[in-house]
Formats: C-alpha cells, sequence, structure tokens
C-alpha cells in the first residue's frame, strides 16, 4: 500500500501507486475542466500532489499548456524574484566501486583516468574557483570506501573552508556523495556541510537495480531511504534529483514529486533542491543506448510541472544542457545554475584532453562564469553568489516556513546584489561590471523594506570602498 508517511521505500515510493497515477494522468489529459481546476488550485501557491501535477505533465490541449507555462513562470518569481543564485561541482575522486551502466565511473572501466585529489591538490582547485569567483561548491565522488572513506570527504571539507585567498572564500560546500549511515551524516553536519545532494538515477525499482548490477549502490532500499537517514543525522537540508533518459519519465516525474511528499509528510521539510540532468555522452557511455531520452521540449515542461507542484523547492540545472536550453528552463522554474564547471578530477587547475580523461560527463555550456553572469545581466536575472541562509541558520523548517510566507525576500535580494557587487569589484570583466552596476542601481528599488533598502545601500558603498561580506 501507498504510504507518504512509511519509512520504508517501498512503501513512500509505491509502484503500484505511480501506475494508477500514471493511467488517472492518460485518462484525464483531455478533460479540460479538471485541468483548469487543478491550475486553479495551483494558482494558490500551495504546491500539488503527484497525481495532480502528472495531469498537467500529461495535458496535450495547446492552450492549457501556455498557461501552465506562464504559471510556472510566475510561481518562480514569486518565490525566487530574479535571483539565480550560481554554483560549481568539485570533483575531488573518481574512485567507484559500483557497476552502474550510465556512468563513465562504473568499476569495469579500465581506461577512465582514475584519480584521486591530496589535499594540496584540492587547495589549488579551490584557489583557482575563487579566482573565477565562486563563493558556492558542491562535492563530488564516487563511491569507494578505501580509497575515499568519509574521513578524506570531512577532511577535504576542513581543507575547502580554510582557503581564503585575496578576497576569495568559499562560504558554502554542499556535498553530492553516496548513501551513508546516520552516524556518517551526522560528521557531514558537524563539519558545516549546506546541502547534502543524492540523485535517485531511477524510481522504478526493477530498471534501478539492472541500472546498478553490482556495488552498494544496487541495494535500492538503502539508496532511496537515505535522505531520512541525513535528516534523522541532523541535515535538514537536502537535495533531490532523477536522471532523465534511464526510465520513462512520467514514472520519473511521479516517484520525485512522490519522494517530496515524503519528505515533507514526515520531517516537515520537503527537499531544498530539486536537480534536473539528463543522461549525456561520457567517456564510454552513449546516451542513445538508452531508450529513454527527452526531447527539449518535454524536458522544459518537467521542469515547468516540477515548479509549480514544489513551488519552495530550489531547482537546479548544470553544464549537461546547452546555452539556449538553459535560457528557456530559467524561464519556467531554475532558480540555481552552474559555471564555468569542470566535470573532471583537478579539471579546474589542469584541464583535461581525450587522452587523459576523468569526467563525469560532457559540458554542453562550456562559457567562463564571467560569460554566465554578463548573460544572465542581460537576461534581467540578479546573479546571486549569497550563502546567507546556511550561515545565519535559516535552514530546514526555518526555511521552509520563510520561503512559503514569501518572508525571505526580505532577505534575498539585498544579499544577491551585495554578493554580485563583490563579484563585480573583484572578478568581473570591465563589461561585466557595466552591466552589474546598472543591475544593481535597478535592483535596489526592489527592495520594498525601506530600512533594509537604506542598509544595503550603505553596505553596497562599503563593498566599493573594499569592505566585504555583509548579509541579512
Amino acid at each position: 500500500m501507498y504510504d507518504r508517511y512509511s519509512m520504508t521505500a517501498d512503501d513512500f515510493i509505491n509502484d503500484d501507486e505511480i501506475r494508477d497515477t500514471l493511467a488517472y494522468a492518460d485518462a484525464n489529459k483531455h478533460n479540460a475542466e479538471l485541468i483548469k481546476t487543478i491550475i486553479g488550485k495551483a494558482k494558490l501557491r500551495k504546491g500539488l500532489d503527484h497525481r495532480e501535477a502528472s495531469v498537467l505533465l500529461a495535458c496535450d490541449i495547446p492552450e492549457l499548456n501556455d498557461e501552465i507555462y506562464e504559471l510556472a513562470g510566475e510561481i518562480k518569481r514569486d518565490f525566487y524574484g530574479d535571483r539565480i543564485v550560481m554554483f560549481a561541482p568539485l570533483y575531488i575522486s573518481n574512485y567507484c566501486v559500483n557497476g552502474c551502466v550510465y556512468c563513465p565511473y562504473h568499476a569495469k572501466n579500465k581506461h577512465i583516468s582514475r584519480k584521486k585529489l591530496t589535499q594540496e591538490e584540492i587547495r589549488a582547485e579551490v584557489t583557482a574557483l575563487q579566482d573565477m569567483g565562486h563563493k558556492r561548491l558542491a562535492i563530488e565522488t564516487g563511491e569507494d570506501p578505501v580509497n575515499c572513506p568519509i574521513d578524506y570527504v570531512l577532511e577535504s571539507i576542513r581543507t575547502i573552508y580554510s582557503i581564503k585567498h585575496r578576497n576569495g572564500a568559499i562560504r558554502r560546500v554542499n556535498v553530492n556523495i553516496a548513501a551513508t549511515t546516520v552516524g556518517n551524516y551526522r560528521k557531514l553536519k558537524d563539519a558545516g556541510i549546506g546541502t547534502y545532494i543524492l540523485f535517485q538515477e531511477t524510481y522504478h525499482k526493477e530498471s534501478y537495480l539492472k541500472l546498478h548490477p553490482t556495488g552498494p549502490k544496487h541495494d535500492y532500499s538503502y539508496h532511496t531511504e537515505a535522505m531520512d537517514r541525513a535528516m534523522e543525522g541532523g541535515i535538514d537540508d537536502v537535495g533531490c534529483g532523477v536522471l532523465f533518459g534511464l526510465e520513462l519519465y512520467r514514472y520519473e516525474f511521479a516517484g520525485l514529486l512522490m519522494h517530496a511528499e515524503h519528505l515533507e509528510a514526515v520531517h516537515g521539510v520537503g527537499p531544498h533542491t530539486i536537480s534536473v540532468p539528463r543522461i549525456k555522452h561520457a567517456d564510454d557511455i552513449d546516451p542513445d543506448a538508452f531508450d529513454n531520452g527527452i526531447d527539449d521540449d518535454t524536458f522544459l515542461k518537467i521542469i515547468a510541472c516540477i515548479r509549480i507542484a514544489v513551488p519552495y523547492t530550489g531547482m537546479i540545472i548544470s553544464t549537461r544542457e546547452s546555452k539556449s536550453v538553459r535560457e528557456k528552463a530559467l524561464k519556467l522554474g531554475i532558480s540555481q545554475i552552474s559555471g564555468g564547471s569542470r566535470t573532471s578530477v583537478g579539471g579546474y587547475v589542469e584541464p583535461e584532453d581525450d587522452d587523459d580523461n576523468s569526467a563525469q560527463f560532457d559540458v554542453s555550456d562550456n562559457r567562463t562564469l564571467d560569460e554566465v553572469v554578463k548573460w544572465l545581466m542581460e537576461l534581467g536575472y540578479v546573479p546571486s553568489f549569497c550563502t546567507a541562509c546556511y550561515r545565519e541558520g535559516r535552514t530546514g523548517d526555518r526555511f521552509m516556513s520563510l520561503c512559503k510566507s514569501g518572508q525571505i525576500q526580505n532577505c534575498c535580494l539585498p544579499n544577491a546584489l551585495m554578493t554580485l557587487k563583490e563579484y563585480l569589484m573583484d572578478y568581473a570583466s570591465p563589461d561585466t561590471r557595466r552591466i552589474g552596476d546598472r543591475v544593481i542601481s535597478e535592483q535596489v528599488s526592489g527592495i520594498t523594506n525601506l530600512r533594509t533598502r537604506e542598509i544595503a545601500i550603505r553596505h553596497l558603498a562599503d563593498i566599493e570602498n573594499g569592505e566585504r561580506d555583509f548579509r541579512f
């Protein structure tokens, strides 16, 4: 039986419930009256359940799809304004004992270059990222308890936080590592991580077992229940996602929303972020070998429907996607993007060639961080390097309550503008700085609280005069 309150994966990601949901969506994809009712509920900004959202995803009435896309954009602006949070992945090891058939890190791949960064090499990578202007990283590793134990990850986090280079500092380290124990999650919490990220890859259990034939990741339940253990270990910000293309996208969509509903029901806090990667070419991995790839239009509708269903969550799109796809996705719900990314171990200091490749996937958007920042501002967005909520303790249910009520806006825009000002002063090209100064001047008036606006204006001047790291 489907039970969102259960702590057992087969109950809260229930196959029968997903199949019933997809049948219900198919039966109602032409039901204009029902679809309009669901859209009306979504306009309340309280979200939708997996069955309601699946009807919207299946809808093939053009004028109602246009309304879905418009509503997704409105909800994104209501919760996140014009801000787009910037981050970069940092791959510290690609040793892996799993047999995942879609990932070049799989244990049987004997020609990929295996690497594990020393702490000095991590220091060099982080310095290079700081020189770009990054303030937020996501640690990425393969799963290997011998070559990449939890103690190595913890030491790496300490190293990253210790590096102060010129005006640079990494203020938030998110972690994307394999499912682990409650005790290890407590250690990650004590190390000061931001969000714990773990992609499910696929919620279809039968496919999951075939796609993960060997290694600890083969255990579907242990992997799927990882977020519950993370929260039990004190990590109150978690990030979910699937790898679209491995299984039928509508199945994955329903499973992803059911996982969000489970976290909300049991812990009172849904996913802090939802990521939407699609399978891409990488080393010995050919995405065409998988039968469930999705085109750009389908991908964009998935993003819009997730935004409507889970309005409070941050939505992440990486450099797996091209500039044109990312531009369209920003209008429909994406609130975080990477820039200047390298998906190889040590790739920020020494970019790799085809003969010495340790990348997890091929990057489609190869622009520098400065080019991405300039592009965002030209599109009317405010690039944000803010990490204030994590550093002020606004995480978990505290963040969610502020986000759902809209009160978080009182902090987010001024913090975004101040961190953007830091970037412009320390790292931006002349053209980017010129555009950025204009954006800041225009956006300051959007700070509705007069006292907050006055303080923000004063701090912007302080940053111009050499001071750093102000936050609300």
